[in-house]
């Protein structure tokens, strides 16, 4: 066999592939641009959206404690097991709170409503959160 054969077999490059992927490409923006067409011919008003949001954060926010020790702030659980975790997300939640108050240049108040038969160790922890987050109105509850 030829060594200039071999060569010049080599050197073709087909180009069958490319048309191929060119004529797909071509294909699919053509029936795209006809579907983006038929959807700006409905002519629907699609309402405006409001210039003004208004976000109404509460001065006052509840901690109850339950007679199981779990610590609930406006409702919502924070955690229910190990009590470490329970009060430092607490003091977490509570620095963002205090956060989101300051900016609004409104006052944080947290009230505290233990349950009679909670652990009191429970209470103290969640004053030591809001003394940690720089809460300056707590007060507690009768239930």
């Amino acid at each position: 066999m030829n060594i200039k054969n071999v060569m010049s077999s080599a050197e073709k490059v087909n180009l069958t592939p490319m048309i191929d992927v060119v004529f797909l490409l071509l294909i699919f923006f053509m029936v795209t641009t006809s579907l983006i067409k038929e959807e700006s011919d409905l002519k629907i008003k699609l309402p405006q959206p409001s210039t003004e949001v208004s976000l109404v954060l509460s001065e006052k926010h509840i901690i109850d404690i339950l007679p199981d020790g779990s610590v609930h702030l406006n409702g919502g659980q924070i955690d229910s097991g190990r009590q470490t975790l329970e009060i430092e997300g607490l003091a977490n939640t509570l620095m963002k709170l205090k956060a989101s108050s300051d900016r609004m240049k409104m006052k944080t108040i947290i009230i505290v409503q233990a349950d009679p038969f909670s652990p009191h160790f429970k209470a103290m922890q969640v004053l030591d959160a809001c003394a940690a987050s720089d809460i300056q109105y707590v007060s507690f509850a009768n239930l």
